[in-house]
């Protein structure tokens, strides 16, 4: 195995500063060290030489250029494609959904370099990146082998994985997902109105028990429960009793409890065909290997996987062997615990739709939406946020860019500047479907607006009129004015859709840079990166 390096000692890249013990900080400089001298030919930089605070991620230390596939927008073959050639933790971390969301417990670059170093077995942690990234990272692992038995590798390996066991050893319960506290619910309610396309709802938990605090930016991470009408109709598809022991739960508990019934896993494929026969365990071998035999492998969870081999009577145990684990869910933290101390706001977009003719629902959306009562307890942690906060100085004006659930972190932050006294002026940038039915917290951003909180607020609906207007489009319609606040030193944030707002959204930027400030293209492209590398430009989109 070729992933560990034992390079001389440099400067170092870790600080002194920086949340690890000696040991873990004297093997984190060696282990980054050598890899990025395996990949250009220049000097270690000490973190404080970037004049980049200390929380800032490793990635951005040694700039864009060290990942290039590090962009939520590219897909996966792209990604890969740009690691070509690299070592195996950089293809690994290209696998990644480039989220840094903190689900599976790490950031992309972490996880990656976890498992490389073989301190983490587990390779279906990244959410976001589902089974495309399980699958690429279980080949990356199998193309590696076995791994070296040279002593100093193994002994490294050894370090790496007591590192880690480390970082989970936090006592402190909902500081990790290895810990979580018990949240209480309180209540939740509808922000969408009657003739809404969509249900998004505004949920509320106590804290103050798990003695719990967050800052504007930071995450909830929340351990959903299946639907219980889901787990029952699994049970009933492979004729198993509810009852049956798994463990010391029942089947029925495990079901909702402890497994993804999502997305079907090749696991569960590769059991089909060992207990069907003919044509059924040609097409179910098929289906474990990635192929498409029908046309539908992408809708496939758990229960249609089942439905599409009907008659299979799996064993029980074995059944829930094959499944994936039932993984937390993030949700961008809509209150300021200064303005709101003991509590916790979210804004959660119920997520359901059609596959033929059964009704789909998302399992944390559900959970949170319709699957809780007030007074239930709910296992829960603060992920902190890798780089979107707000700036250390109240006086910094700040424009934000949060279409539909994309506003969460932004009501945070105006509470938060409400209730520090910030001065410093916010612009919010705000859009929906329709006014009358998705203008989500609009009694609040009035009142933010009345105590001047909030200096100016930017709404784009994209069916109220003829026009779909988008929150880019109102951008570059007032793009003289935005240009200006870039000029007083603002800081620009978006949150929400990665795959197409938020690429707008940079988009529309680089259009005002070029025609309110006479860059051209490449200008323009530089000056974000600036800006970037400056931390005025801050992103959390998924």
């Amino acid at each position: 195995m070729n992933a560990i390096y034992r390079p001389p000692q440099p400067a170092p890249l870790i600080p002194e500063s920086a949340p690890f013990s000696p040991e873990q900080r004297a093997w984190l400089n060696g282990f980054f060290a050598g890899l990025l001298a395996s990949e250009a030919p220049q000097p270690a930089v000490p973190v404080e030489a970037t004049g980049l605070a200390p929380a800032l991620s490793l990635s951005a230390a040694i700039g864009e250029d060290g990942a290039p596939w590090h962009d939520q927008t590219l897909p996966l073959a792209e990604r890969m494609k740009l690691a070509e050639g690299r070592p195996p933790a950089r293809r690994m971390m290209a696998a990644m959904a480039q989220q840094d969301c903190g689900q599976c417990g790490y950031n992309c670059e972490d996880y990656a370099n976890a498992i490389a170093s073989q301190a983490e077995e587990r390779l279906n942690l990244c959410v976001p990146g589902g089974k495309e990234t399980a699958r690429m990272l279980k080949k990356l692992v199998e193309e590696m082998g076995g791994g070296a038995t040279d002593p100093d590798e193994e002994k490294a390996k050894a370090e790496a994985k007591a590192a880690a066991k480390e970082r989970d050893a936090d006592a402190r319960p909902g500081h990790s997902r290895n810990n979580p506290a018990e949240a209480t619910f309180l209540f939740s309610k509808k922000l969408t109105r009657n003739g809404s396309e969509k249900a998004t709802y505004h949920a509320e938990f106590d804290i103050s028990a798990a003695g719990l605090d967050y800052e504007p930016g930071d995450s909830f991470g929340i351990f959903p429960l299946n639907d219980g009408r889901l787990a029952d109709q699994v049970i009933a598809a492979i004729g198993a009793p509810p009852e049956f022991p798994i463990g010391d739960k029942t089947l029925r508990e495990v079901l909702r409890e402890d497994v993804s019934l999502g997305l079907a896993p090749d696991m569960l494929f590769e059991l089909i065909s060992y207990i069907t026969g003919g044509a059924s365990r040609a097409k179910a071998k098929a289906l474990a290997k990635g192929e498409d035999p029908d046309g539908d492998a992408a809708t496939l969870d758990v229960l249609a996987a089942i439905e599409k081999f009907p008659r299979l009577r799996p064993d029980p145990e074995a059944f829930i062997e094959v499944l994936e684990p039932l993984q937390p869910r993030l949700y961008s933290i809509a209150s300021s615990h200064k303005a709101c101390p003991g509590r916790l706001a979210l804004a959660v977009d119920h997520v359901r739709y059609k596959i033929g003719a059964r009704e789909r629902f998302g399992v944390a959306s559900t959970f949170v939406a319709r699957g809780l009562q007030p007074g239930d307890k709910v296992r829960a942690y603060i992920q902190r946020a890798h780089d979107f906060a707000l700036p250390a100085s109240g006086n910094t004006p700040i424009i934000m860019v949060g279409p539909g659930t994309g506003v969460a972190p932004f009501r945070a932050f105006l509470q938060e500047r409400m209730a520090t006294k910030a001065t410093g002026p916010a612009w919010l940038f705000f859009g929906h479907q329709r006014r009358a039915t998705d203008f989500f917290y609009e009694e609040e951003l009035a009142g933010f607006q009345a105590k001047g909180t909030l200096k100016k607020l930017s709404l784009a609906w994209s069916r109220d009129g003829e026009r779909k207007v988008y929150v880019q489009d109102k951008m570059r319609e007032e793009g003289a004015e935005l240009w200006a606040w870039l000029e007083q030193g603002a800081h620009f944030y978006v949150c929400g859709d990665a795959k197409r707002m938020a690429p707008d959204v940079e988009a529309a930027l680089i259009e005002i840079c070029s025609t309110h400030a006479g860059m051209d293209g490449a200008a323009a492209k530089s000056f974000l990166k600036d800006l970037r590398a400056q931390r005025r430009y801050q992103t959390d989109v998924y």
